[in-house]
């Protein structure tokens, strides 16, 4: 068994007791605090600078942690590192480790570590030495390998590609495998006609299967009890100006319950959503407006002269759980619901806006599917689309000519796959060729803090560097550390943040008010806490548990700027992110633009080649199918 005391202090120094800091922590041996029983308010309390009501605090976090430090001791003993512990919990529950004595191979189900390491868990954890064909561990290898298959967005995959991968991962049965995780309800399997007719079967995780078939049943629902909000005929009080196509598009609401809205930059969609807002007031009808990233939906509320929302807020979700306030037991108060940026929604995320839809409710998807699909599983605009049951309307006349026309014009060209030379007297687009990452680098810094600024008028805090890398010199970790240099130079007083700072969120912690993606700007640093006013959402005090969920955010990714537009956008293209570019990632980064883009351009032939050759890879899912009832 275990040291006790060994398995204490690796518990403290791997972070899992809630609210212990690790200069705290270094402090517990001095107090007589080495193990679990010796954790008491009173022990706690004679550290220096605990007062009564810290360690009443940390007390209590550490009876909570109490599955976590269970789970770390089944760890400790198998000479493995104890960091996962917390997301095991989170997986499996207050009784995790009596999950893993059952079925040491269920540590996979955390998603911290690799078949491989299960297997050594379970080496050193079973009695006996278990076997390669052992059901556990083909229901937990066939669950990982579609758990992997989600992180590229598949929702599915064929049972061939998925007995390939368990073949590779020296699982001697792959057909028991796939049959075991299907008998534990894990996985799922579908049968399906193949491009050439043929039958075939797709294996899917359960979770995703319901949340496509939540989406496909919701939007039949939709489409079945929506009321006509106004004829063809009344809808043309609002339709003036309109061009035919932005005139069906609000025609198309008016007598669906679900439509989607899709097109480039330029072409006209916020002037059309703006016309279904004014359609819906004049009907004095509940409206909801939101968008997935906070700028995005500032920028709707400022078009439309309606309040608009994120997503995640207007569904009432709950923390980092993945759980919404709003579903079908308590829908959304609307009677009409326009989600703007809608290529950035998963398969989970549209389940649960479906989902909160009541009977009646006109729902009405905007968005772009040339841009980047979601970070998380599934292609929900695109398979709408291709379904061919929801009726649709494609914007294609640019009419932002008198401004962002070049930065229009360029994305329309690259959106159907071509990179045209950019010769713009205006200089609303600037194409920088440099030799290498270093010498971007440079230009990069050098743009954001002297020459936009200078040239254009737009101050540095309204300009954006985006690039599709974090690591190297043009990558958004080296460009962070120069740019506060020059523009927010300081000791990184909290967290590494300092007042003046701006950040970027990278997950959801919607219960203390911002949300992944989101971008903001550190404006107080009082009692250990960092206040950041983010632009979707204003000023939130940001506790220290969710500041590690914070980084620098003078250069994001291309996959975080999505849904987000600025003023100037410094687009970053290194060497290193040849193997990267893609016509979808391209377009994506380019159209941030608003009034000013630089293309800072070091990737030489791959970014020709990337824009004509490399479109959106594909991905598996069954949305489309479950659309048209198959």
């Amino acid at each position: 068994m275990a040291n006790g005391a060994d398995v204490f202090s690796a518990f403290c120094a791997a972070n899992l007791w809630p609210g212990l800091g690790r200069t705290t922590a270094d402090k517990l041996a001095t107090a007589g605090i080495t193990g679990p029983d010796d954790v008491s308010v009173t022990a706690l309390a004679k550290i220096d600078g605990i007062g009564a009501k810290r360690a009443e605090k940390l007390a209590k976090a550490f009876v909570q942690a109490a599955p976590r430090y269970a789970v770390a001791e089944l760890l400790h003993e198998a000479g493995m590192p104890l960091r996962a512990a917390a997301a095991v919990v989170d997986a499996l529950g207050s009784r995790a480790a009596d999950s893993l004595a059952a079925d040491p191979w269920r540590l996979l189900d955390s998603g911290q570590v690799e078949p491989r390491q299960a297997d050594v868990f379970a080496l050193r954890t079973l009695p006996t030495r278990p076997g390669k064909d052992d059901r556990r561990r083909g229901r937990a290898f066939t669950a990982a390998v579609l758990t992997r298959a989600a992180r590229d967005g598949h929702t599915v995959l064929p049972d061939e590609t998925v007995a390939s991968a368990l073949t590779g991962l020296d699982v001697p049965a792959p057909a028991a495998a796939i049959e075991a995780a299907i008998d534990d309800g894990v996985v799922g399997d579908f049968p399906v006609l193949d491009a050439a007719g043929e039958p075939q079967r797709l294996i899917g995780l359960t979770h995703y299967a319901m949340a496509e078939q939540a989406i496909g049943e919701g939007i039949a629902r939709l489409l079945a009890t929506a009321e006509e909000l106004a004829t063809p005929e009344g809808a043309t009080a609002v339709t003036g100006g309109l061009d035919p196509a932005q005139r069906q598009a609000v025609q198309d609401v008016a007598a669906n319950g679900v439509v989607v809205l899709h097109g480039g930059p330029g072409t006209g969609k916020s002037r059309t959503v703006a016309a279904v807002v004014e359609l819906a007031r004049a009907r004095r009808k509940r409206i909801a407006l939101a968008a997935p990233t906070g700028r995005a939906a500032k920028r709707l509320e400022e078009l439309t002269g309606q309040e608009a929302t994120t997503l995640h807020r207007l569904l009432g979700a709950q923390g980092t759980t993945g759980e919404f306030l709003h579903g079908e037991s308590w829908p959304l108060d609307a009677d009409v619901v326009v989600v703007d940026e809608a290529s950035m929604l998963d398969v989970d995320l549209a389940a649960a806006l479906v989902d909160a839809c009541a009977d009646g409710t006109h729902l009405l998807f905007v968005g772009d599917p040339a841009q980047l699909p979601s970070i998380g599983p599934g292609r929900v605009l695109g398979d709408i689309l291709d379904s061919g049951v929801v009726p649709a309307v494609e914007l294609t006349t640019l009419h932002r000519q008198a401004e962002g026309g070049t930065i229009a014009r360029l994305a329309a060209a690259v959106r159907q796959g071509e990179l045209t030379a950019v010769d713009d007297p205006s200089r609303e687009v600037v194409v920088l060729p440099v030799p290498a990452s270093p010498q971007a680098a440079h230009r990069v810094v050098q743009l954001v803090t002297d020459s936009i600024p200078r040239a254009l008028g737009i101050p540095a805090g309204e300009v954006q560097v985006v690039t599709p890398v974090h690591r190297g010199p043009a990558g958004t970790i080296a460009l962070n550390v120069a740019l506060k240099q020059h523009l927010n130079p300081g000791p990184g007083a909290l967290h590494g943040f300092d007042v003046g700072d701006r950040v970027v969120a990278t997950a959801n912690h919607m219960d203390d008010g911002f949300a992944n993606g989101e971008v903001g700007v550190v404006t107080a640093i009082v009692d250990g806490a960092l206040t950041v006013d983010f632009a979707g959402g204003g000023p939130v005090v940001v506790p220290p548990k969710a500041a590690s969920d914070l980084v620098h955010g003078w250069a994001i990714t291309v996959h975080r700027a999505q849904g987000s537009e600025w003023p100037a956008v410094v687009v970053v293209l290194p060497p290193e992110a040849g193997g990267m570019l893609s016509r979808p990632l391209v377009y994506t980064a380019l159209t941030r633009a608003q009034r000013h883009l630089s293309v800072v351009h070091a990737a030489g032939h791959a970014l020709v080649r990337g824009v004509r050759e490399v479109g959106a890879r594909p991905r598996r899912t069954r949305l489309s199918s479950v659309l048209q009832g198959e």
